[in-house]
């Protein structure tokens, strides 16, 4: 049904009895049956989740806040698989409802829902447990008669879905049955209930997805790097720093640390992990023991090889992971290097891993290079951080910049880039805290702004085509200011959600605007 219900809150008896039943729900053959689960949310992740509870037998009830005609065809799909209710609309969504008549026993959320929602506020005050879909999927991964893939988590600010990437190529040269899954492409689910089975899962995890686990335990694990992001869900940087180092939990064999940046050594340090497990660096530097690193263009293991103290293993040349290679993708390679070679695999599997790498679009993309001039579409760069890595790599730089800024400040990635600026230009509905950081850091630098628009409901662009004129209009910007040797790049350092409809459009519409630009250009010099 399509409407309302009222909040209910379960006794403290039988939350109780729901906790301890869920402490032996740890396999696909464990008893699910009749389990009582409240699923947030009904997109690629809350689908999975609903999809995966029914198969189990479990009593499920689905709320979402969207109501469109997606919705109601995945709501009508689920209630065919066995789902018992689905409830849609934004205002039943903030409602915890019962299940059958009765308090819910458990609710696995998707990562978009905050720990402070109404719905999982009222959870949390019951004493209702809550999962995310990560942990549901560990619990259920072994199952009787196919194989249980091995995990390798992955986390950090930024380099995640690279990093993930690298690793699922590396397993695959390998000989393995292996895929990324996660935070990036496969849902989690999805992957644990594939027929073959896997041999091991490439896992990206986000901040959000790591708030809510207990129970995994990876063969190895990597926090890549740890910057401001994501202040708005967790309520602080030190919550969101926390949930970051749970990656490392439980990890059986190596936890894998960005030695060029001491936190993530520190995560490690306080870690619960197995017995046995190492600590192992990476670096885009000279290796020290126990670390994976860079000599001379290669990258080299100094962590899994006897002789450790006094010699390295070759693993790969840089140039075998692309043609353009920023530091920041060399790191990548280097924590997916070490990642998989605590799993066990060969120096053959990390070259021939690298050499199989493409890197993906709109991360640090080239677009074009006329008049001498290159254009670079680095719409992924969504925080200061990601821009970062982007600006270090190019000087001088004409930089378009700005969008839904998350709640961080942009001081400290304008102070240490502003040597390397020609000018900026301004995207974003609002871009005021990049451009006072701008103000106080880079008197000196041009500042262009584009139009401001509007923002639709929820913060989401009504009318996308908005953002492709405003991207022209900063594309012809740069184009005026831009000369032979300059690099025109589009690194935001801010979600796209307030001119577009996700990061991917927002690279989509820089790329279409800078060859519409340079077409008109050379069809101009043909009729001059």
């Amino acid at each position: 049904m399509d409407c309302p219900t009222v909040t209910h809150t379960a006794p403290a008896s039988t939350a109780a009895a729901g906790a301890g039943r869920l402490a032996g729900l740890t396999s696909w053959d464990a008893d699910w049956a009749g389990l009582r689960v409240v699923v947030t949310g009904i997109t690629k992740t809350g689908f999975s989740v609903a999809d995966t509870l029914a198969e189990l037998g479990a009593r499920v009830v689905v709320v979402a806040s969207s109501h469109d005609d997606e919705s109601r065809r995945a709501a009508d799909t689920l209630r065919i698989v066995g789902v018992e209710d689905v409830i849609l609309g934004r205002e039943s969504s903030t409602v915890l409802p019962l299940v059958g008549g009765e308090p819910a026993e458990l609710v696995v959320t998707s990562p978009g829902y905050r720990p402070s929602h109404p719905l999982l506020a009222a959870a949390a005050d019951a004493g209702i447990p809550i999962w995310g879909d990560v942990e549901l999927a560990w619990r259920v991964r072994t199952r009787e008669g196919r194989k249980t893939a091995e995990w390798i988590t992955i986390t950090g600010t930024n380099g995640k879905t690279t990093t993930t990437t690298m690793v699922e190529l590396m397993l695959q040269a390998a000989g393995l049955r292996a895929i990324a899954a996660g935070n990036i492409g496969t849902p989690i689910l999805d992957a644990v209930r594939d027929p073959e089975g896997y041999d091991a899962l490439a896992v990206e995890l986000s901040s959000f997805q790591l708030h809510w686990i207990q129970s995994l335990e990876p063969v190895a694990s990597a926090c890549l790097n740890l910057a401001e992001d994501h202040v708005d869900w967790h309520g602080s940087f030190d919550a969101y720093a926390a949930d970051k180092a749970k990656v490392y939990a439980n990890t059986k064999a190596a936890c894998v640390y960005n030695a060029e940046q001491i936190e993530t050594e520190r995560m490690v340090e306080e870690a619960d992990v197995r017995e046995g497990c190492r600590a192992v660096g990476f670096t885009t530097g000279l290796p020290a023991i126990s670390m994976v690193g860079v000599v001379e263009g290669l990258i080299v293991d100094r962590a899994f090889i006897a002789e450790r103290k006094d010699s390295a293993v070759e693993l790969a040349h840089v140039s075998d992971i692309s043609e353009l290679v920023p530091r920041h993708l060399v790191a990548n390679a280097a924590a997916a290097a070490a990642l998989v070679r605590a799993y066990g695999l060969t120096p053959e599997n990390v070259r021939d891993g690298l050499i199989a790498y493409e890197s993906g679009d709109h991360r640090i993309q080239p677009v074009a290079t006329s008049g001498g001039v290159l254009w670079v579409n680095d719409s992924k760069a969504t925080n200061p951080h990601a821009a970062a890595a982007s600006l270090s790599a190019f000087k001088p730089v004409i930089w378009i910049a700005g969008g839904l800024s998350k709640g961080v400040e942009y001081d400290e990635l304008v102070s240490a880039h502003a040597g390397r600026l020609k000018a900026v230009v301004l995207i974003g509905e609002d871009s005021s805290a990049l451009a006072g950081a701008l103000s106080r850091h880079a008197p000196d630098v041009p500042v262009i702004e584009t139009d401001k628009g509007h923002t639709g409901r929820e913060g989401v662009a009504e009318t996308p085509i908005f953002g492709d004129a405003v991207m022209a209009q900063a594309v012809a910007a740069a184009a005026q200011l831009a000369e032979d040797g300059d690099t025109v790049l589009m690194a935001p350092a801010s979600a796209s959600m307030d001119q577009f409809s996700s990061y991917a459009h927002r690279g989509q519409s820089f790329i279409n605007a800078v060859r519409e630009l340079l077409e008109r250009r050379a069809s101009a010099n043909k009729e001059s």
